[in-house]
């Protein structure tokens, strides 16, 4: 059986009220929905709440998923995508003013980078640079508009197609890769300026 036909059986399920189907996908997206909401919001505290939103709004509205429209995860990126922008208007104005240390270390992406490095039999000197590398990306995409942030994560973090943005952000496919063109070259830009900085 193909695991979109598992997720589909285990959405089912978990819309006819199994609490084991329910955490199974819980399980299964959990990591996927937080790193979408932490390299949104830039903020693992933000991050946590916002995922559990996520799934709070999933689970209120499991039933009314339709595997004819589109695949689940693209259906679960649309809800994430929308509580995001949700959260970025409501909290616009406090963003002008939030401090500077509001916790910029990504938690997961951290240990799952350490991981990565570990098993590649990278020097600790190679380890840190890694790190410092993924944290300017990470500090560059809290720079780019929302628009171009959302597109950028989707296409070149989250490894979805065009057409599935397209679904998820409720946009034209061309739409679509104009914001990741021009995504990709702002976040070249500022990293550009940051490594010039650092050197």
């Amino acid at each position: 059986m193909e695991d979109a036909q598992v997720v589909n059986l285990i959405v089912r399920r978990a819309a006819a009220g199994d609490s084991l189907a329910w955490e199974d996908l819980v399980h299964r997206f959990n990591r996927r929905i937080y790193n979408i909401c932490y390299r949104f919001s830039g903020s693992a505290e933000h991050a946590d709440d916002l995922t559990q939103e996520v799934f709070i709004k999933m689970f209120k509205t499991l039933s009314t998923y339709d595997v004819e429209r589109g695949a689940f995860m693209t259906w679960v990126t649309t809800i994430t995508r929308n509580l995001l922008v949700d959260h970025f208007r409501k909290s616009k104005q406090d963003r002008a003013t939030d401090s500077i240390d509001a916790g910029t270390s990504p938690e997961e992406d951290s240990l799952t980078l350490a991981d990565q490095l570990e098993d590649s039999g990278l020097r600790p000197d190679e380890v840190q640079k890694k790190r410092q590398v993924a944290e300017m990306v990470h500090q560059g995409l809290q720079k780019l508009s929302p628009e171009l942030r959302e597109a950028l994560i989707l296409r070149d973090l989250q490894d979805m197609d065009y057409r599935e943005i397209a679904t998820a952000l409720k946009v034209p496919e061309g739409t679509v890769k104009s914001r990741i063109n021009r995504g990709r070259a702002e976040l070249a830009r500022l990293l550009s300026r940051t490594y010039k900085q650092v050197i």
